[in-house]
């Protein structure tokens, strides 16, 4: 009973936590292309006139100045205003003031967050017995926000900002020396490892260079070494780059066969990475065994 009444908590704080990340990451999103089109502009590209008025309120200069704005009005958001999920559903979808609707953006990232924060404890691969394995556990759900930033961004504008992207390689690069370390075989693990990056960001460097940056980005290779990094594991890097590509045919040959995509379009990768990463590293094992399964 105390244990059940235990989890339920765990999972509780796991959704409340989870959201409030959720709406951190969009905040993010919002300001990171705020300063993409205010260092675009610096460097004389050409800059959508109409979104850099929009966003131009996020460029606050000190962070005790940087407030959440209605992207239609300039509207200050409230504390109340803020709360995730609740404060979209009262309002309608629409801001307080101009009543002009916020969108889906904002809320399907706290609820995407919430779902991947529950989906990790439920799903996790490894015990949470140790302090070790909490510590690896919970480092996997901070490059979480990380990754839905990234996820967020360059579905919006099929971009991979550099300063999120650093920071996600950084926390892959100590989770899989933790990972590595505490194996009872360092040696084998090590090597795994390097054969994950290898697949998920070597592979893609091929492509990059072969195609010469037309088929994908280079912001797809340095997601490609994060998550081969978080990924630590050959076979799970493997299953993350079929997943990838798998729900990538699923998406896009039904547009193109409605005509809403052209052969020529390009589909920004970044989302499918990490959906095809999140499912090797929270599912990996049982496909594996599915896969073996039918081998034998």
């Amino acid at each position: 009973m105390i244990d059940d009444m235990v989890t339920v908590i765990i999972y509780i704080a796991l959704v409340l936590v989870g959201l409030i990340l959720g709406s951190f990451s969009g905040a993010t999103v919002w300001r990171l292309r705020a300063r993409q089109l205010r260092y675009d502009k610096k460097q004389h590209q050409k800059v959508d006139a109409k979104e850099y008025e929009r966003l131009k309120g996020l460029l606050e200069p000190k962070l005790l100045h940087d407030h959440s704005r209605c992207l239609n009005c300039g509207y200050r958001l409230k504390w109340y205003d803020l709360i995730p999920l609740v404060s979209w559903l009262s309002l309608g979808g629409k801001c307080r003031q101009c009543r002009k609707p916020i969108g889906y953006f904002e809320p399907l990232i706290e609820l995407g967050m919430a779902l991947f924060f529950v989906a990790s404890y439920a799903f996790w691969p490894a015990s949470l017995t140790t302090p070790l394995e909490i510590t690896q556990f919970v480092l996997w759900l901070v490059t979480g926000v990380g990754l839905a930033i990234l996820f967020a961004y360059d579905l919006k504008w099929s971009l991979l900002p550099d300063a999120v992207m650093f920071t996600v390689i950084g926390l892959a690069l100590i989770s899989a020396v933790l990972t590595v370390v505490s194996s009872s075989d360092v040696g084998t693990a090590l090597v795994s490892a390097i054969w994950s990056v290898v697949v998920l960001g070597g592979i893609y460097a091929v492509i990059y260079a072969v195609s010469r940056g037309r088929w994908i980005g280079f912001g797809d290779v340095k997601l490609g070494l994060g998550l081969g990094l978080l990924l630590a594991d050959w076979e799970l890097a493997f299953i993350a780059l079929f997943g990838a590509n798998f729900i990538g045919c699923l998406i896009v040959l039904p547009l193109m066969a409605l005509h809403k995509l052209k052969p020529n379009s390009r589909v920004p990768f970044g989302p499918l990475l990490i959906s095809g990463m999140i499912i090797a590293k929270l599912f990996g094992q049982y496909i594996l065994g599915w896969y073996l399964g039918l081998s034998f």
